[in-house]
């Protein structure tokens, strides 16, 4: 069946180019250099109203819009044809006549096919059968289309309800050639259109709450801000290693202790792991922090910055993620890691000993990676991931987690410093941490600390981190001197927040594979 497709295109490719040289030889170069467009086709559509007479309908015809766009389709009948040209706004017909566009011209129209670009001239008016058209009284071809499109056919039912008939439905095709798929399927089309109002919605509510946006290096000498392996190259002229940025989070901070209070960064990260439906090697972040505040301060903001870009997209809160509606209004739930433990398992795990827990995930099939049985805080974690996610449809903040899940957050406020280091020398005691991950429909969709500016306790937990790193943990960052340093300069509390993107575009496009919501997602090459 491939091989009669792939014959078939390549006949009509051959047809194409024929085409093609018709129309040079009739004098007409088929890629000129612009074309002047004075109106969308909505624009066309909603300024359009009925003439009340005669009189004003024979005025309508000196007054002219020019339309650019694709074609279609395509119906010719002899001396006068249609076709429907869709540009960035919509679709409009247009009524071609031989004898208003000349006979040279209605000869390039009859060389013409669906996928190729034209500009038309002409006045507004209603058809016979009611449809709002523009009647060409000239028409430019602005490009000629060598490569065929699918053919995709829109059924109207007796209910007015629109199907599609989608002749491009091939999902990693429509991957590869992300062109085409925003050509003829619509619905992608307003999916990034949506990515980019919640992008937009994103940036004005931290503008407005007073944060300056500002930009990080993306080749990095050191990498750090997050545990993940990073992909790694190398310039030639310093004849050093270099690295994609992991996160940008340690640069951010050095900014705050410069005197930047409220930062914010929109970045690609990139992370050299594996891929699935909610993970991409590269991908899209925005980052914020705010000095002289905590954890708490997050929490309020990461739920307004989400709530306002659903009600920019949706006009409300309450939005159908497949089948499952969620509302976003604020405030949400927040819940400790270890009451929602103790809600869905009915374990203290706080009382356990690192053993019996094991022995629970063991006894219960509960999946864990060997090399964190050292630490209870990350088994702890674990257990959670493993046990907890999946039940956290509405939007939930889980916090306080085990200082053990990273080494740039703060210990809760409520220990002492003598309780510190008690707990610290007993491996059956549990630090907690000023950290919290919101969760929505059983996703992860950020991370926030209290950041951690005590120099002391931070190259202390960066080294330990760097040691572990040695013992085997793969993902694991090295010691970044340079920041530490500029903790030592004096870091105010801060809190700082990482949102994902990509995740949050799936929700609110109702998108099931974050390759939906990337216009380019990473592809295997087709000979591997």
């Amino acid at each position: 069946m491939t091989e009669i497709n792939e014959i078939k295109t390549n006949e009509l490719i051959k047809r194409r180019l024929e085409e093609l040289e018709e129309i040079r030889k009739l004098g007409i170069n088929p890629y000129p250099y612009r074309y002047d467009v004075t109106a969308t086709s909505s624009e066309v559509l909603a300024n359009f109203t009925d003439p009340e007479n005669d009189e004003e309908k024979e005025k309508r015809k000196e007054v002219h819009v020019s339309v650019a766009g694709r074609i279609m389709g395509l119906r010719r009948m002899g001396k006068a044809s249609f076709c429907h040209i869709k540009d960035d706004a919509g679709r409009i017909q247009v009524y071609i006549r031989k004898d208003d566009v000349g006979e040279t011209m209605y000869s390039v129209f009859k060389l013409l096919d669906i996928g190729d670009i034209i500009g038309v001239k002409g006045y507004v008016f209603r058809t016979k059968t009611g449809e709002i058209s523009i009647h060409a009284v000239s028409f430019d071809l602005l490009t000629k289309s060598i490569q065929p499109l699918p053919v995709v056919k829109e059924e109207v039912t007796e209910t007015g309800e629109k199907i599609i008939h989608d002749a491009f439905a091939d999902v990693e095709l429509r991957y590869r050639q992300r062109y085409i798929d925003l050509i003829v399927n619509e619905n992608v089309r307003e999916t990034f259109v949506n990515r980019t109002k919640i992008i937009q919605s994103i940036r004005r509510t931290l503008e407005k709450n007073g944060f300056f946006e500002v930009e990080t290096p993306t080749l990095q000498s050191i990498y750090g801000g997050a545990n993940a392996k990073p992909f790694v190259t190398h310039h030639r002229a310093l004849d050093i290693p270099l690295y994609l940025r992991i996160s940008n989070e340690l640069y951010l901070k050095r900014l705050v202790v410069g005197g930047f209070n409220r930062v914010y960064e929109f970045v690609r990260d990139f992370r050299n792991e594996g891929i699935d439906r909610t993970h991409n090697p590269e991908f899209t972040q925005v980052e914020w922090y705010q000095a002289f505040g905590d954890y708490t301060d997050s929490m309020n903001l990461f739920e307004e910055v989400v709530e306002q870009a659903c009600i920019d997209v949706h006009g409300t809160t309450k939005i159908t993620y497949i089948d499952t509606e969620i509302d976003f209004k604020r405030p949400w739930k927040r819940i400790r890691m270890i009451d929602a433990l103790k809600d869905k398992l009915g374990l203290d795990v706080l009382n356990m000993k690192k053993a019996e827990i094991l022995k629970y995930m063991d006894d219960n099939n509960i999946e864990y990676d060997p090399k964190i049985t050292h630490s209870k805080g990350l088994v702890i974690a674990a257990l959670f991931e493993e046990t907890c996610e999946e039940d956290l449809i509405q939007p939930a903040f889980v916090y306080d987690h085990p200082l053990d899940t990273t080494p740039l957050c703060k210990p809760l406020r409520e220990y002492t410093p003598e309780q510190l280091e008690e707990m610290k020398n007993d491996p059956e005691h549990v630090i907690f941490a000023e950290r919290f991950e919101p969760y929505i429909y059983k996703w992860e969709l950020g991370n926030s600390y209290s950041e951690l500016n005590d120099p002391v306790l931070q190259r202390k937990l960066l080294e330990e981190q760097v040691e572990r790193g040695r013992g085997g943990e793969e993902e694991t960052h090295p010691l970044d001197e340079d920041f530490i340093k500029a903790i030592e300069v004096g870091m105010p509390p801060t809190t700082g927040v990482g949102l994902g993107v990509d995740r949050l575009v799936m929700l609110l496009t109702n998108s099931q594979t974050i390759r939906d919501v990337l216009f380019f997602p990473l592809m295997r090459p087709l000979d591997k």
